[in-house]
């Protein structure tokens, strides 16, 4: 069984850390990370006590090259799906930027995304996704 939805980007915010992971859902592993864990990362960052949008920005940007290198920045023809009230719901309203900034970085390094419309449940609800430099919208 494959789902329509095969590859969803999940963040992992703390007062510390961003952590980025694309998942695989037929087998639930993750296929692709980026954090400030790292120690590579860490050390160009001025995080300090604690990380803000322009670390957020260099994460996504990380994740982006990586997803290339990995052959999936069109999340193999169905894009990656990411559900943005979702995660800032989750995340608490302060973490909103840097929940953005990562979303923007991978827009801007041409990996396709299709943004989730929760807050549209009727027969006109859309997803939205990225190809080029123009939002392409697609009936449910």
């Amino acid at each position: 069984m494959t789902l329509l939805k095969r590859y969803v980007l999940r963040l992992f915010i703390s007062l510390k850390y961003i952590t980025a992971n694309v998942v695989d859902r037929n087998n639930g592993k993750i296929v692709v990370t980026a954090s400030t864990v790292e120690h590579a990362l860490k050390n160009t960052l001025e995080c300090g006590r604690s990380c803000n949008a322009k670390a957020a920005s260099v994460v996504g940007e990380v994740l982006a090259m990586r997803l290339r290198v990995e052959g999936l920045e069109h999340g193999q023809g169905r894009g990656i799906h990411v559900d943005v009230n979702k995660e800032i719901e989750k995340k608490g309203f302060k973490n909103r930027t840097k929940i953005w900034a990562i979303v923007n970085a991978l827009k801007s390094n041409g990996i396709k995304l299709i943004l989730e419309d929760e807050d549209n449940t009727g027969p006109e609800s859309s997803s939205r996704y990225r190809e080029g430099d123009e939002f392409i919208n697609t009936k449910d």
